[in-house]
């Protein structure tokens, strides 16, 4: 077996960029990442690409927009984990010894296709109820609200946090302004109680990633972990709320093959379409116990400058969520957090840190998949 190693990273700028195909968008991240990896394009042996509304034989496009024919290649969907489940599949190609230079590709461009929320499926029950996602986390959020007494100050301190993290990444979609509780508390109502600057904008960007085994470079990252779990039946044998069990499993699976706890992360990058979902997942992480979740953010404990930063990058609620491009986002702001080379944004502990990405499923699931992946410093 070999050890899985994190090479390179690239990015595109996120934003509404309906100007640019996916292929343009593609190309600007795995440059960055080829580059950042000290590699040549002929050395990569496989392609993961994840990607959820690219045009069919999106994979192939890029493909041939990079010049790499004949090179293996394939598509992971897994809704907003799609990203983050391709480049788990990299993992595992490599520590199996399948392949020996895998290039991870999450890209999607969605500001041609949604104005707004995404449109659910019109044959699930959601959809026929007109319950886009964010009437789904809205229903989280109520069920928090009604269970243990969180308050909508609470909710908004995650959207300020974020958004204040955000100013400090050019490649973030939302950088003008950091609100405060009150004007986050003012904004326009979306799913009660989630307004406006609690939800996630959509977005259009990428983001790519070089993953080999061990070869002495003290850049690399090691990945000490990589978990993938399937949505579960999510129905009356359970008490949780939508996602919170399968973000539980990926997360012990993932603390289980690294031999660490919740404690011994420095920095995390988690799925914070909307401020509950921020609040739901540490708990699901350990961070928290079950309701307290919501007290992490006012506390200072995950401000950049706290005891476990969370999303210093501005997470998704100022980067943007191109869905595919989302999971590799994340798992390149931690390389830079690692290596110290975030900038503004750069935490003081950084020597371990993780990785959560959710994805929406189908009616009666819970969840479509979920990835949790910790990486460390050599």
């Amino acid at each position: 077996m070999n050890q899985p190693m994190l090479w390179g990273v690239g990015t595109s700028d996120y934003g509404l960029q309906p100007e640019r195909r996916v292929e343009s968008l593609a190309w600007t991240a795995v440059a960055e990442a080829v580059r950042d990896a000290g590699i040549t394009p002929g050395q990569i042996d496989a392609i993961v690409v994840g990607s959820v509304f690219g045009p069919p034989g999106v994979a192939t496009r890029v493909q041939r927009g990079l010049g790499l024919p004949g090179v293996p290649m394939w598509t992971v969907e897994n809704a907003c984990a799609s990203g983050t489940s391709a480049y788990h599949e990299a993992v595992e190609a490599v520590r199996l010894g399948r392949f020996g230079c895998v290039l991870v590709l999450g890209v999607d461009q969605m500001s041609t296709l949604f104005s707004g929320a995404i449109v659910p499926e019109a044959t699930d029950p959601e959809g026929a109820a007109s319950l886009p996602l964010p009437g789904l986390y809205a229903l989280q959020a109520q069920r928090y609200v009604q269970e243990f007494g969180v308050t909508p100050e609470q909710l908004a301190a995650v959207a300020v946090k974020n958004k204040r993290n955000g100013l400090d990444n050019p490649r973030a979609q939302l950088r003008k302004k950091a609100p405060t509780v009150e004007e986050v508390l003012a904004s326009r109502m979306i799913a009660d109680p989630l307004t406006f600057l609690q939800c996630c904008p959509t977005s259009d960007g990428a983001g790519a990633l070089i993953v080999g085994p061990e070869r002495g470079n003290p850049d690399d990252l090691r990945i000490e972990a990589s978990a993938m779990v399937s949505g579960a039946l999510w129905d009356h044998r359970t008490d949780d709320v939508w996602g919170y069990a399968s973000v539980v499993r990926a997360a012990e699976q993932a603390y289980a093959q690294a031999g660490r706890t919740p404690g011994e992360i420095d920095v995390l990058e988690v799925h914070d379409a909307f401020t509950i979902g921020e609040i739901l997942t540490l708990e699901a992480l350990g961070l928290a116990p079950r309701g307290k979740g919501a007290e992490l953010a006012p506390s200072g404990h995950t401000a950049r400058d706290g005891a476990q930063p969370v999303n210093p990058s501005g997470g998704l609620l100022s980067r943007g969520h191109p869905l595919g491009g989302t999971g590799t986002a994340q798992i390149a702001e931690i390389a830079w957090q690692l290596r110290g080379r975030a900038e503004a944004r750069q935490v003081a502990r950084h020597r371990v840190g993780l990785v959560e990405t959710m994805g929406g499923g189908a009616a009666g699931m819970d969840g479509n998949a979920c990835v949790v992946t910790i990486l460390s410093v050599l």
